[in-house]
């Protein structure tokens, strides 16, 4: 596929209102993002977990206008938002080439999170995703009378879920991770047939039992905004000392994932997941300017686990996003028993002792009226 596939070519321009309503979820990568390109496309391929209740729900109802432009309103949680507007500004003229019908119609965007608002949960996987997929569907009722016959219905799913994966990306790369699950290949490498650096790939691979219902949860260390966001770090791996390096790691680590992940051994899934969360913080830290966002307690979380692990032979890991949040990840076999050690010994070091309980998930889902 290009970029040429996803321009929407015809459409019923007649359709006065209608609305449209998903839930998608977030993601945590396990070979790591980190550095991109020119329109959001990955400097090296990632793989992740689709997580299952962590997720975003919007609504959006499109009525017919008469002027042309954007016009979209904002509600978060209920409220009017405008401090939303500018990112969605961005994004709708960055896929307007893709969805012409966007300057048709006034938008009322209405979105809400089943995690805490400011739990430090990255929430624009979730977000854009969500928001991407109503547009899809708003895409297919206005073609609906128009839809080629030369796909079948198997052909125009997957055209849907590439072109909601496609655009979510243009709005926030580790977006286009979001829509289906339990596992999704960002960036193309030689290990995955049909990887993309365009769009997110469902993992085909053969996956051991060991990682059904894999079970992650999310140590709530720091709640606040972080002191370098995301899209400056990116910007920073541009002549970063150990860039080149990094991305030629991340390839071979993707390879060795997918063997790990169809031989089910867990003592070199952890190898790799716990080397690649602390490989991207190590970014960070060798970058010009550098910067750090871990915090105190993160070190501390790491090193209970590593201490727990030692001594019990538990198969738990952990891996950090571009934060201080920390996802302890392990198997379903051991949830009572990792449940009772993050109660008794990680908690304290949680802000007010705050933790998401989540597992690996099936993707985004359409909410019928």
């Amino acid at each position: 596929m290009t970029e040429q596939d996803f321009i929407l070519k015809t459409y019923n321009s007649t359709i006065e209102s209608g609305s449209v309503k998903w839930a998608s979820p977030s993601n945590i990568a396990l070979v790591k993002y980190w550095g991109k390109k020119k329109h959001q496309i990955p400097e090296n391929p990632s793989i992740s977990f689709t997580l299952s209740d962590c997720k975003t729900i919007t609504e959006i109802t499109y009525t017919k206008k008469q002027e042309k432009g954007f016009s979209f309103d904002i509600y978060f949680e209920g409220e009017k938002s405008e401090a939303f507007k500018p990112k969605i500004q961005t994004f709708f003229e960055r896929i307007e080439i893709y969805m012409p019908f966007l300057k048709d119609y006034h938008f009322k965007i209405e979105t809400s999170n089943t995690f805490p608002h400011s739990s430090g949960i990255a929430s624009s996987a979730s977000g854009m995703s969500a928001i991407a997929l109503c547009l899809m569907s708003i895409e297919q009722e206005l073609k609906a009378d128009v839809i080629s016959t030369e796909r079948s219905m198997s052909d125009e799913k997957s055209h849907f879920n590439q072109k909601a994966s496609f655009l979510a990306r243009l709005g926030s790369g580790s977006a286009c991770r979001s829509i289906e699950g339990e596992l999704v290949v960002w960036g193309k490498n030689e290990s995955i047939a049909e990887s993309s650096d365009l769009y997110g790939v469902k993992f085909e691979g053969d996956v051991h039992s060991n990682f059904n219902k894999y079970q992650d949860t999310i140590l709530l260390v720091d709640k606040g905004e972080k002191q370098v966001s995301s899209t400056v770090g990116h910007q920073l791996m541009y002549g970063h000392p150990f860039a080149k390096e990094r991305f030629d790691q991340a390839h071979v680590n993707l390879a060795k994932l997918k063997a790990i992940l169809a031989s089910g051994d867990l003592n070199e899934f952890i190898k790799i997941v716990e080397s690649e969360a602390l490989t991207l913080h190590a970014m960070m830290m060798t970058s010009m300017p550098y910067f750090i966002l871990m915090k105190p307690n993160t070190l501390e979380i790491i090193n209970k686990i590593w201490a727990f692990r030692e001594k019990t032979d538990s198969k738990v890991c952990f891996t950090l996003d571009a934060g201080a949040n920390v996802h302890v990840l392990y198997p379903e076999s051991e949830k009572e028993n990792v449940l009772e050690f993050i109660k008794d010994e990680l908690v304290s070091f949680c802000q007010n002792g705050h933790y998401i309980c989540d597992q690996i998930g099936q993707g985004a889902n359409q909410i019928q009226f």
